[in-house]
């Protein structure tokens, strides 16, 4: 959170460094018909007076600007660069496509048509990847990494990741010392629509982000209570709580003087099982109203987060009876999961009588799909149920929003 809204200034501020003269201006540009345009040739309406040395425009650019043929404009005013570029997601496995400047400073560019999905970007600027300063929409990422601008890019219908006018939950931030860590942490917290209001105790879903991410990932890239509470409107899913804490050892943003915790030196924390185990869920038994036996606790991630839950799920069968790898970050040179799993494998009568539901998915083009399917092949050996789902996709959320959608369905049915 602190980390995102620092990223924000310092681009800001970067950008604005470089736009010695700004201006506030709308640009107007027609929906191109090619698939890249860096054209700058429409007309750009200037409106309002000259902005003293120093101050804010007050109006943003249209950047992104979605046009209905489903390409999208991007624009950035910066007079003084010399080369900018449109990188990220957004380009389809290309590299970065060079944007043009027009004669009052902004640079454009026009990408697509796209399929409609939730496609991450950044503008390159003299090789610095920076956020869209003109877009509020921003991924969140843990310190070290860079913050990522989005564009939803919608369908001929609405999507299961939109929000509809259904009934809606609450997204609760909770503060708490993490004994196992030794620093204050945030965790987040969705609770289903009107908890409030009833006295009814829910099952509870622990959702893990991944390595690119915050505790924040799931709302902010991921929409899981959205995608949650349409499917409790359509009646094809429980209402529960999700619990999604932060995976990486690190002390809380905005909580006091900055404390790094020494002797971090892998993706997955040894330090996070303990505050998971010890911390999260005894706090979260003892604030909210929760059903607390394993039948109904599930334990879900993607990639860093999906190891995690394959790890702590397999090993705590007396915690949780439903545990979920998105794309998990197992095998090469991430998590051994082989190595933890010695007395799960040589249980399979006891893990099947157990588990209510092992799920295992990745895409097709992830680079993590070999170690996945690896896995699922000696879970089938050694007899242990599961249900396993390949997709196409890369390792992008595109496919972990649809994971979501399809096993929330499956938890928590008598």
């Amino acid at each position: 959170m602190l980390n995102q809204y620092l990223c924000y200034l310092l681009s800001s501020l970067f950008i604005f460094a470089l736009a010695a003269d700004c201006q506030v201006i709308e640009t107007k540009i027609p929906s191109p018909s090619s698939q890249v345009s860096t054209s700058s040739s429409s007309p750009v309406a200037t409106r309002g007076s000259r902005v003293a040395r120093g101050g804010f425009p007050t109006a943003a650019l249209v950047s992104p600007d979605v046009h209905a043929d489903r390409t999208v404009t991007f624009r950035f005013r910066a007079p003084e660069a010399t080369q900018v570029s449109l990188v990220g997601e957004i380009n389809q496995g290309k590299g970065p496509q060079p944007m043009s400047k027009d004669e009052s400073g902004i640079w454009s560019i026009t990408v697509g048509p796209l399929a409609p999905e939730i496609w991450i970007y950044n503008f390159r600027i003299q090789g610095v990847d920076i956020i869209d300063p003109s877009n509020p929409a921003i991924k969140p990422v843990p310190p070290g990494q860079t913050t990522n601008s989005f564009v939803e890019i919608p369908g001929d219908s609405i999507a299961f990741y939109d929000s509809r006018p259904v009934p809606h939950g609450d997204v609760r931030l909770v503060m708490y010392e993490s004994k196992a860590m030794g620093v204050t942490r945030w965790m987040w917290v969705y609770t289903p629509p009107n908890y409030d209001q009833t006295k009814t105790k829910y099952p509870v879903l622990y959702l893990l982000h991944g390595n690119g991410e915050d505790q924040s990932g799931w709302v902010r890239n991921g929409r899981a209570n959205i995608i949650l509470e349409n499917l409790i409107a359509d009646h094809k899913a429980q209402p529960m709580i999700v619990v999604m804490p932060q995976g990486h050892a690190l002390q809380g943003a905005s909580v006091g003087p900055i404390v790094r915790l020494q002797g971090e030196t892998s993706m997955f924390s040894p330090r996070f099982p303990k505050d998971l185990l010890e911390d999260v869920i005894p706090l979260v038994e003892s604030r909210f109203r929760v059903l607390s036996d394993a039948d109904h606790r599930a334990i879900a991630g993607l990639s860093m987060g999906g190891g995690q839950s394959l790890s702590i799920g397999l090993t705590h069968l007396n915690q949780f009876h439903y545990v979920l790898g998105f794309s998990a970050a197992i095998g090469g040179q991430f998590l051994q999961i082989d190595d933890e799993l010695d007395n799960f494998y040589s249980n399979s009568q006891v893990d099947n009588r157990e588990l209510k539901l092992l799920w295992i998915s990745c895409g097709r083009q992830d680079f993590l799909y070999q170690s996945n399917k690896k896995f699922v092949e000696t879970l089938d050996a050694h007899d242990i149920r599961h249900i396993y789902r390949e997709t196409e996709g890369a390792h992008v959320w595109s496919v972990w929003r649809n994971n979501l959608n399809d096993v929330l369905p499956l938890l928590f049915v008598q």
